[in-house]
């Protein structure tokens, strides 16, 4: 054979959370906790399929699938809009943000990436330290470098909050900055009403160019008030919004998300979206139908709307409940290990400050797999499960 074109191709590593769900399937133990992956499981350890999902898919059932629009289905972007920033906001009456429908949270944030890319090139994209790694990836992959503001205090296991003012501060006038507005992935840790208010003045001041990925709506307080934060800045300033209904619909493998960009005027609204359908048909032509009939029609629909708001409500306590659940267990065991930290994170997530070689003892000695920064999904824990967890949490940080 003549030399292959892809004999210089690199090996794949493969992305660290999936290759640990990965093992944590092949691991043979029956007591195994799987702490890894973002996916909410119940008490059962069972991913819930939403009452009110599964009454909007007998109302959709399974008629003709044409192709969707390259911006997506009408009535799921109009739930989009009325769920992220509240049917009354100024910015949606004055018909000024372009909403689309996104294959997930991931591929709005991919489609902000390439519209950004595009409009306003050479800009460097300032993500949070620690975030979500693909943060990195997706801004990169577009042709933007990335850089970091701090975010995480290990010694008080809270937000930053002066380094990361003095960050974005410092930080060229119109950088493309990335936040999380509630329960942020990986720490569980949020800024308060105040700090947020302090850093809209900053980033308003400054120019720079805001991308809210918000993809736990309703995780953290309420679906209301975990959007306050976004409807604030978008009453003050043009920003960007990904949002995603994988957790909060349990719909995981339908890939539902929206991007929505909030603009001056109506007239640019209607342009910036015009941008918007070309980016996606340049990279994935049309989203998927079924599971944004789903969601719209549970958006669109008053009764199923309540219906799965108490449905987030009880995930959302139930996640509360283990925090607590487990707090509670490592006092039993300890009162030298700190666990304050854990009652005010929020979310699906906690950083838990062990170490990566406490993290691995956790997985070979116990089963108990966490992420290796030491982020735990709180949603994998249930009433079974939590004294294994503690004991082991106890055992490794005692050493």
């Amino acid at each position: 054979m003549t030399e292959s074109l892809f004999g210089q191709v690199e090996a794949f590593a493969g992305d660290p959370i999936l290759s640990l769900n990965d093992s944590f399937k092949a691991d043979p133990r029956d007591r195994k906790v799987n702490l890894s992956i973002g996916v909410y499981t119940d008490e059962h350890g069972r991913i819930p399929v939403l009452g009110s999902v599964r009454a909007a898919y007998e109302r959709i059932g399974f008629a003709e699938r044409p192709y969707l629009p390259m911006e997506g289905h009408a009535l799921y972007r109009d739930g989009v809009q009325k769920l992220v920033f509240g049917a009354s906001h100024p910015a949606l009456s004055d018909k000024r943000i372009a909403t689309i429908q996104t294959i997930g949270g991931t591929g709005a944030v991919g489609i902000a990436a390439d519209f950004l890319a595009k409009h306003t090139p050479g800009r460097t994209v300032l993500v949070s330290d620690p975030t979500w790694e693909n943060h990195h990836g997706l801004f990169q992959r577009a042709g933007f470098k990335t850089a970091t503001y701090p975010y995480w205090d290990r010694a008080s296991r809270s937000v930053d909050f002066d380094g990361m003012v003095k960050a974005l501060d410092a930080a060229e006038a119109g950088s493309i900055v990335v936040l999380q507005p509630v329960c942020h992935n990986p720490t569980g840790v949020d800024l308060d009403e105040a700090q947020q208010a302090a850093v809209t003045d900053l980033l308003v001041a400054k120019g720079h160019i805001v991308v809210f990925d918000m993809a736990y709506q309703g995780f953290g307080t309420s679906l209301e008030a975990d959007a306050a934060f976004v409807r604030r800045y978008a009453a003050r300033a043009s920003c960007l919004v990904a949002n995603s209904f994988s957790k909060n619909f349990s719909l995981y493998g339908e890939r539902c998300g929206g991007l929505s960009v909030v603009c001056r005027d109506r007239d640019e609204a209607e342009r910036v979206l015009g941008q918007l359908k070309l980016a996606v048909r340049r990279s994935y032509s049309s989203p998927p139908m079924t599971g944004g009939l789903l969601v719209g029609t549970v958006l669109g629909n008053d009764d199923l709307r309540a219906q799965w708001t108490r449905e987030v409500e009880t995930m959302r306590n139930r996640m509360d409940a283990m925090r607590k659940l487990l707090a509670e267990e490592i006092r039993k065991l300890s009162n030298e290990v700190d666990i304050g930290f854990l009652l005010n994170q929020r979310g699906m997530f906690s950083f838990t400050g062990l170490t990566e070689q406490q993290v691995t003892a956790l997985r070979e000695r116990d089963g108990v797999y966490l992420v290796g920064s030491g982020r735990m999904c709180v949603a994998g824990l249930n009433e079974a499960n939590v004294p294994t967890v503690a004991k082991s949490f106890v055992d490794v940080s005692q050493g």
